[in-house]
């Protein structure tokens, strides 16, 4: 005989670090930038790739996907490996349910900033899946949020149908697709 006598669930904490860095001169007027990093990236890898971002007279604050991505050549440190900000199985109500779980988790920490520095706006800046997670965050959480990037992501509007107004406020970029330029030769005296 065998009988399931309780079945739940449990939560395990895991550890994500963040890192807040001020850059430029000390003001009150001065605007916080959280960067969300794109998919099988880690916090340490974007805050590279943003480095002239990094020259603006602003907060900076880059946190790490909380789903480690194993990292299957067995030669990366764990802090090295990639990272994942939300679970996706192709279903529409998981990924919603994970965007909101982690849009809680970046709004637990706004909030825990707020003892320590007063910005004047909120820029979410999401690159791919931290574009997506960004999207979401910012219309879900009007309140928080004055000016969106994304760049390769796509900002899940239609979850909020009837209720964008209330972002109307929010300055939005969106940057998707390839590049439109074309490689020029260099021109010398003749060719003019």
């Amino acid at each position: 005989m065998r009988e399931v006598l309780r079945s739940s669930t449990a939560t395990y904490p895991i550890e994500v670090p963040f890192r807040l860095i001020e850059t430029g001169e000390r003001s009150e007027e001065k605007p916080l930038i959280l960067y969300l990093h794109g998919f099988n990236q880690n916090m340490d890898y974007f805050e590279k790739k943003m480095e002239p971002l990094l020259q603006l007279n602003a907060y900076h604050l880059f946190i790490q996907g909380p789903y480690p991505i194993y990292d299957t050549t067995r030669k990366k440190d764990l802090s090295k490996w990639g990272r994942a900000w939300y679970l996706y199985d192709g279903g529409q109500e998981q990924f919603i349910h994970s965007l909101e779980k982690a849009s809680g988790f970046i709004q637990g920490i706004l909030d825990d900033l707020k003892a320590d520095i007063s910005y004047s706006r909120l820029c979410v800046f999401g690159y791919s899946m931290g574009g997506y997670l960004g999207g979401y965050f910012a219309l879900s959480r009007p309140s928080y949020v004055q000016d969106l990037i994304v760049a390769g992501g796509r900002i899940k509007t239609e979850v909020f149908d009837g209720k964008r107004e209330k972002a109307d406020h929010i300055n939005i970029l969106a940057l998707h697709g390839r590049c439109g330029y074309k490689r020029v030769s260099r021109t010398t005296k003749r060719d003019v």
